[in-house]
């Protein structure tokens, strides 16, 4: 039985994907997912690769039909997409103003957008001559010109360096209050996990555990999948203590994963 869309009242539930399997070529890619994105709610989803992750945004998308499940969801719901990468062809000849002109949007809404994500200098240069965070703010601004209810991130820091994930990752934590949005990211950055989002929600073919980041790393399937020698904690200080000594810390401001010392 195919997924059937039908709408759902419940107070600040956006969407919510009930007993959802997909079977593609008799090979399980999702089985019996529950899932549920309630307003202004930031939540990661994270899994080993070909746990279904991409699968279950296309689902929520309708790209994908389910062979069986339900999809629950408001009425006239309204998403944006940031995909992992974006390359169009240099034989084309896409200015940011373009890009961006292909979203309506009102006037004084779309300048705000434009100024908070750092783009203004970039209206007239091609997209394909952009660095990879300018072109992540631009796809970044694209999609939240389409005022988004949801607004799914697959992946969005894949080749930044460290300076323009942080900010990146600021800017996605200001979105639900500023405009509005439930914020879905996949992600593979632990640290993120850890410090950004609201909700991890653990995927491989089927929901492993889901909760609060500090209570989702304590699951038995979570360590099964990224090890039981990470060590979440937050920096409140601008140096990594190493032995009796202080030396200036050289990564972000971002909480670090360090391995647990081996016995």
């Amino acid at each position: 039985m195919s997924a059937v869309l039908q709408q759902i009242v419940t107070a600040n539930t956006l969407i919510t994907l009930d007993k959802i399997s997909v079977r593609i070529d008799e090979i399980d890619i999702l089985k019996n997912v529950d899932f549920t994105l309630h307003e202004q709610e930031i939540v990661t989803l994270i899994g080993p690769n070909g746990a279904g992750k991409s699968t279950l945004i296309k689902v929520l998308l309708g790209i994908v039909k389910a062979n069986s499940g339900k999809v629950l969801s408001q009425q006239k719901l309204k998403f944006s997409y940031v995909p992992q990468k974006f390359n169009p062809s240099h034989s084309l000849p896409l200015r940011v103003q373009d890009l961006l002109a292909l979203e309506k949007c009102d006037a004084l809404k779309k300048a705000e957008i434009i100024r908070d994500t750092g783009i203004t200098q970039l209206q007239n240069s091609k997209v394909q001559q952009l660095s990879g965070g300018e072109r992540q703010r631009v796809l970044l601004a694209r999609a939240l010109l389409r005022q988004p209810h949801i607004l799914v991130l697959d992946e969005p820091m894949q080749g930044l360096d460290i300076q323009s994930e942080a900010e990146l990752y600021d800017y996605v934590r200001s979105l639900p209050q500023k405009y509005g949005c439930a914020v879905l990211m996949v992600s593979h950055d632990l640290q993120w996990v850890m410090q950004g989002t609201h909700r991890v929600v653990c995927l491989n073919k089927h929901i492993c555990c889901s909760g609060l980041p500090e209570n989702v790393q304590q699951h038995p399937e979570y360590q099964a999948i990224f090890g039981t020698n990470r060590v979440f904690y937050q920096h409140h200080h601008d140096h990594c203590g190493h032995g009796d000594s202080a030396v200036p810390c050289q990564h972000d401001s971002r909480p670090h994963i360090h391995p647990e010392p081996e016995a």
